[in-house]
């Protein structure tokens, strides 16, 4: 629980106080008072109605706050279940993904395979999760047809491998129309990826 979950549940809490004490019957107070101060006058009950509507709008203030701001913190950091959900749904999405490289060996469409999950995983997480705060770190021993990546999240306690494998796909080389319209010499190499993710770092 971070700090502003914990101001949160604070001011939740004081709220069910302030409105404990908006039911406290007159009588008892009266009688609170009177054995701690005997010679004090006796409260009004104008005093009471009074007392009763400045605690009811303060809690009310409070509770409406705190749900308040616990929307927006829902909506800055992510969850277990949001990360879960779009990694999983980001893994089925990217398992079998076709894509052309250059001469270079660098995809066209796409840096690296930590943007590429990382894009899909933010792009699956749904309404509440934000657009920001999700990490993909490669493997110190990563290579271009076989990748394993750690996929994490700001607030989430949970991490995720994902395993990348690349194949050559010759059906799926592209070869682009020249300059005089005829068949160019350059051809783009195609290759898929197979994608399978497990829960833990890799």
């Amino acid at each position: 629980m971070n700090a502003l979950d914990k101001l949160n549940v604070l001011g939740l809490f004081l709220s069910a106080v302030l409105l404990a004490m908006a039911c406290v019957k007159a009588d008892r107070v009266r009688s609170w008072r009177a054995s701690i101060n005997p010679s004090a006058e006796e409260l009004p009950d104008s005093a009471f109605v009074v007392a009763r509507v400045i605690f009811l709008t303060l809690a009310g203030f409070g509770i409406h706050t705190s749900v308040q701001t616990m929307g927006v913190a829902d909506r800055t950091s992510w969850d277990d279940g949001e990360l879960t959900n779009a990694v999983h749904q980001a893994t089925d999405d990217l398992d079998g993904y076709r894509f052309t490289v250059d001469g270079s060996g660098m995809p066209l469409y796409f840096d690296d395979y930590a943007s590429l999950v990382e894009d899909k995983v933010v792009e699956h997480g749904g309404g509440d999760a934000p657009q920001t705060g999700v990490t993909v770190t490669p493997s110190d021993t990563d290579t271009a047809d076989d990748a394993h990546l750690t996929v994490t999240a700001d607030g989430a306690d949970a991490s995720f491998c994902t395993h990348i494998e690349r194949s050559r796909s010759k059906k799926d080389d592209y070869t682009p129309p020249g300059i005089t319209g005829g068949k160019s010499s350059l051809t783009y190499r195609g290759y898929r990826i197979a994608v399978a993710t497990q829960k833990g770092e890799c």
